[in-house]
């Protein structure tokens, strides 16, 4: 008996004694990206079945046999973690780049893909960026299965043609829809897809991105499916592309220069099928040959180079040197000659290996409380061709604090100020009949450089519009600016009542105004057009002439006797947008994650567009005026107005829920 009665003491003292042994251990999981908790993490005491799973606030407890215990933390998309249990655990977990799409960011909610029914991809932005390219849009080029991204223009703030989802409508835009942290960016203009590859003004400012700086980007989340419609509405039914740009961490301060210099070489005729000089001269004698090229034909043409040229100095004397060319078989076949032998090089002549640079600093600190993120970087274009070049300055500043276990609030704010210049152009119109494409006055210098005989002389003045035209001087008196201003704040206040529900609201206002102004000066070929009339063959076919319906038999005459143009087109947008959401995530028996997410969400957009076209005016005088009054009546005739102002209004208001399991 009393051996029986020792045996029960001694296992009721082993069982007290394990018993005694187990502790509770408790903790924090946070992601090193943002210091954000992690929600529905792993945990595992290593070598047994014992597990747990984080809350929404990414707290965990469990019972572990002792302190010495090891416990492993796993969780999709990040790296798994193996650490010695303590009293008070924090974990941080890294990202696993392998994985990095198993977690899915729409812009209102971040989510284990399990959960996400659609279909996206997901893009780090430090292995997605083109070196040398800094216009972010272009980014995915290449990067992503089923999107496609055409780069229609070189030119900065152009954006490219990007389809998710393929031609999703046949009069409608297919273009994505851009969303920053959350928010939709709007364009300051609408450019059709067809519009895009126009080469017309505004297409310089169609990019809703153009003032984010590469380096400010964490990754790019895209839409492709029609779920993404149940999110935005009908815009994104060409999908959406989710910017996420990057935060401050806490527990380090770090602070980042990247410097990019790119040289981009001139193009080369070597690569296109184009005769020389040569070539182009033999031609041009067959034609004259043929009847096909005389003086007749080609002195009065509105059109003409070194034939017109050539006949020109024929026919022009000068008291003091005499005619500008001997109308001898001698001096014809000379300057002909000298043609021949000419091959300019248009490429070396308007372009140039110009260095572009790009220059970004940034500040990156934080602890548990706060976390900030700032940058700041200048970019410069010199430009790769003549009157085309790029300046632009951004900020960004991404603060994150956490007022309480419950509340916190994110604050962020974007600006963006570009000045660019680009060669002057009237925009392109088609022919509704035979469906024709053209521009007036066209002087862009890679469709010169490629269309132009290279017989020309680069200094020479030659016959365009019925008036002197020289591709130099043409790109030095013609030419736009613009001034671009891009702004963004927004705030979100999340609070968290209980562990498993969080109630958010979210608030941005966006401003954008755009100034684009043609200086079309009096020595430009386009002034030169509008009063040209040397004599009756030029002014009965001069269509730049007006001809008065008011005066019958009267003759065409200039309605531009002085000055040259400037017209000055306003693009401004303001627009706010307010976000209320509400969401419950719980899991169940460590296996049964659970989702509710819903809310309301207010988009207020107003648009703006002004145009003025300046008529006379005199560049070399102060900026003097002097215009004749039928200017404005042949304008009024032909209902083409010399001002107009347009306005649009946006409102919008959505309703939104959906609720998974996993």
């Amino acid at each position: 008996m009393k051996q029986k009665l020792t045996m029960t003491l001694a296992c009721l003292f082993l069982l007290v004694g394990s018993a005694l042994a187990q502790t509770k251990v408790t903790g924090v999981v946070t992601s090193s990206e943002d210091g954000q908790p992690v929600t529905g993490v792993s945990v595992k005491v290593v070598g047994t079945t014992v597990g747990a799973l984080t809350n929404l606030d990414g707290v965990f407890t469990i019972t572990v046999p002792n302190l010495n215990s090891r416990l492993q933390f796993t969780y999709i998309g990040m790296l798994p973690k193996t650490v010695k249990a303590s009293a008070q655990m924090k974990v941080v977990l890294e990202p696993d780049s392998k994985v990095l799409g198993e977690v899915v960011v729409t812009g209102m909610q971040k989510m284990d893909k399990r959960l996400f029914t659609g279909s996206t991809s997901k893009i780090d932005a430090a292995k997605s960026r083109l070196d040398g390219v800094a216009d972010v849009s272009r980014s995915l080029e290449g990067r992503v299965a089923g999107v496609s991204v055409q780069n229609v223009s070189g030119t900065f703030g152009t954006a490219p043609k990007i389809r998710v989802r393929g031609a999703t409508s046949i009069y409608g835009s297919s273009k994505p829809l851009w969303v920053v942290d959350g928010v939709i960016m709007e364009d300051v203009t609408e450019v059709n897809a067809d519009a895009l590859s126009s080469g017309d003004a505004a297409t310089l400012i169609s990019s809703a991105i153009a003032g984010l700086n590469a380096d400010d980007i964490e990754s790019f989340q895209i839409l492709k499916d029609g779920s993404a419609t149940s999110i935005y509405g009908a815009r994104a039914m060409g999908g959406v592309i989710v910017v996420t740009t990057k935060k401050g961490k806490a527990g380090t301060t770090r602070i980042n220069y990247t410097g990019e210099f790119t040289m981009r070489l001139k193009p080369d005729y070597g690569n296109f099928n184009i005769m020389n000089s040569q070539e182009q001269m033999g031609i041009y004698k067959e034609m004259e040959a043929d009847g096909l090229i005389s003086f007749g034909r080609t002195y009065r043409a509105s059109d003409s180079g070194v034939y017109g040229k050539m006949y020109h100095l024929i026919n022009t004397y000068n008291p003091a040197t005499g005619y500008g060319l001997a109308n001898t078989q001698a001096a014809m076949y000379g300057y002909l000659r000298e043609a021949e032998m000419r091959n300019t090089n248009w490429f070396d002549e308007l372009f140039s290996n110009a260095i572009s640079s790009n220059h970004s600093v940034s500040l990156s600190t934080g602890t548990d409380k706060a976390q900030l993120y700032t940058s700041f970087s200048y970019m410069n274009d010199p430009g790769w061709s003549k009157q085309s070049k790029v300046q632009r300055y951004t900020f960004n500043v991404n603060a994150l604090y956490n007022l309480s276990k419950k509340v916190s609030v994110n604050l962020i704010g974007n600006a963006a100020y570009r000045q660019q210049r680009s060669p002057g152009a009237a925009n392109q119109h088609a022919d509704g009949v035979t469906g024709e494409v053209s521009r007036d006055f066209d002087i862009n210098p890679y469709s010169y450089a490629i269309n132009s005989s290279r017989a020309l002389d680069p200094n020479t003045f030659y016959m365009r519009n019925y008036a002197p035209f020289n591709i130099h001087n043409e790109l030095a008196t013609n030419y736009n600016d613009y001034d671009v201003i891009d702004t963004k704040v927004q705030a979100e206040l999340k609070y968290k009542p209980i562990t498993k529900v969080e109630l958010a609201v979210l608030g941005a206002y966006k401003f954008s105004t755009t100034t684009q102004a043609n200086r079309i000066m009096e020595g430009s070929n386009m002034a030169r057009a509008f009063r040209a009339m040397d004599d009756a063959t030029m002014r009965d076919n001069n269509p730049w002439l007006y001809t008065d319906p008011a005066q019958p038999n009267s003759k065409p005459f200039s309605v531009l006797p002085k000055g040259g143009f400037y017209r000055e087109t306003k693009y401004k947008m303001n627009s706010w947008d307010f976000r209320a959401t509400a969401s419950y995530n719980d899991v169940y028996a460590n296996d049964h994650i659970v989702n509710v997410f819903g809310g309301m969400e207010v988009n207020n957009t107003d648009r703006s567009r002004s145009y003025f076209n300046g008529v006379g005016m005199q560049y070399d005088m102060g900026f003097l005026g002097d215009y004749d009054y039928r200017y404005f009546k042949q304008a009024s005739e032909e209902n083409s107005l010399y001002y107009w102002l347009s306005n649009s209004y946006g409102r919008e208001v959505s309703f939104f829920g959906t609720a998974t399991y996993s």
